[in-house]
């Protein structure tokens, strides 16, 4: 596929995310740069697109966190066997929508071949090759990744599409109720995936009809302007349907992807991952010989000794320290983490240097880098509900939360009921 190109779109402020998009308070963190099992999300889709044989990608930022971070992990892709460029950054100040912003790369970079536009909030799990041929036999301008949901999924958090038996969509419905998809689609329903493959050459001339021109200049979103204008001008749009996406747009997102990536559900990521320790469960060499100070055994006896639990769907980075009585499930470790005596977490992301008390029971939740959540034997901390811990923040022993958000930087009040979805910031905590 390396007459396919691939356009990153990555202009968002990350705001649904937080606190996983924020460093400290008012500094942003791109989605692209998120750490998801061990590595940023954006290199987790260039080496799935690099496996299927694309070379080229453009990076599309808007905005100094997106285009400089992405920078720092790609650079211009030397290290990693592809070629990546970026935007300029005096195209942001005429940025209205990603739609706008992908028809002004294609132009400025001169593209006219095939390019794959993806977001940089998501993981993708399909046959590019598959999805090539397909838009070539139907002469569409654009090709949608479709995914199909039960209509209870999609109902109020996704735009559908209507299409015909041959997939050629013609219509976009925003957000639609239970009851209107049910409606149309009783048993699964199509959703935009916001995965498209373009005709770049037609899309270019497209671009300067008068009326596309005027409507990039007020608004010109992918999802909901450009589409819509293509279908009502009756230009060739068609569905093409694709094994998994996975949205990291949220916390709840996030850790469900995290929980289906590290359960097998992405293949082809999984080839990018160490061999694992058994079955689906990854351990970094150094973590394995690392000894707590309570048993004074490495992990590895620990394991042979079934005197931690842990699996199914676990990864451990490096250099972890993690005590007797442990029990990790569906749950990603990063580098340097203490894990006291005790402690169990499921379904928990767990970002570097986090250190999580004894006897503590955390699931649903994540942690951000070197977060700590104080535990003991008499005042066991209970975290559930999707909570989320920013960077730095501390949360005291015996607190119990569920479904709390907490800013960078800050120490949870103790003794004090917080209800759930309560989103501490810098004043609410201090």
């Amino acid at each position: 596929m390396s007459e396919v190109v691939a356009i990153a779109l990555a202009g968002g402020q990350g705001v649904r995310a937080r606190p996983m998009t924020l460093e400290a308070p008012g500094h942003m963190r791109s989605k692209a740069a998120l750490c998801l099992a061990g590595r940023p999300v954006i290199e987790w889709q260039v080496a799935t697109l690099q496996d299927q044989g694309v070379e080229h990608f453009y990076v599309v930022a808007n905005g100094r966190e997106n285009r400089y971070q992405i920078k720092d992990l790609l650079g211009y892709g030397d290290a990693l066997g592809v070629e990546v460029q970026y935007s300029r950054a005096r195209m942001d100040r005429h940025n209205t929508g990603s739609g706008e912003a992908t028809l002004s790369a294609l132009e400025h970079w001169g593209l006219r071949g095939l390019a794959l536009v993806f977001p940089t909030d998501s993981l993708f799990e399909f046959d590019l090759a598959e999805m090539v041929r397909a838009h070539r036999r139907s002469g569409a301008v654009v090709t949608i990744a479709a995914v199909e949901l039960r209509p209870e999924g999609a109902a109020g958090k996704y735009g559908t599409m209507v299409a015909d038996a041959a997939g050629w969509v013609r219509a976009f419905v925003e957000k639609p109720a239970l009851e209107e998809i049910r409606a149309t689609h009783p048993d699964r329903v199509p959703i935009n995936a916001g995965l498209y493959l373009v005709d770049c050459a037609r899309l270019r001339r497209l671009a300067r009809r008068p009326d596309l021109v005027a409507l990039s200049r007020r608004q010109l979103d992918w999802g909901g302007d450009l589409l819509p204008w293509l279908v009502a001008g009756g230009y060739p749009v068609r569905l093409h349907p694709v094994s998994k996406i996975g949205d990291l747009g949220n916390v709840p997102d996030y850790l469900a992807t995290l929980a289906d990536l590290l359960g097998g559900g992405y293949p082809q990521l999984l080839k990018r991952m160490e061999p694992p320790y058994a079955g689906n469960v990854w351990i970094h060499e150094s973590s394995l010989l690392r000894r707590d100070p309570v048993s004074g055994m490495s992990l590895a006896a620990k394991l042979a000794g079934g005197v931690v639990t842990i699996g199914p769907n676990v990864q451990i980075g490096r250099d972890v320290e993690i005590g007797p009585g442990v029990v990790l499930r569906d749950t990603a470790i990063g580098d340097g983490v203490d894990l006291h005596q005790g402690c169990r977490l499921s379904r928990v992301a767990c970002l570097d240097g986090v250190v999580v008390g004894t006897d503590a029971v955390v699931s649903d939740t994540f942690l951000g880098l070197m977060a700590r959540v104080e535990s003991s034997r008499n005042r066991p901390t209970v975290l559930d509900g999707c909570c989320a811990l920013g960077h730095d923040v501390t949360v005291p022993a015996g607190t119990r939360l569920s479904g709390v958000t907490a800013y960078p930087g800050l120490t949870v009040p103790a003794g004090t009921r917080i209800p759930t979805g309560t989103v501490l910031t810098e004043r609410m905590a201090s």
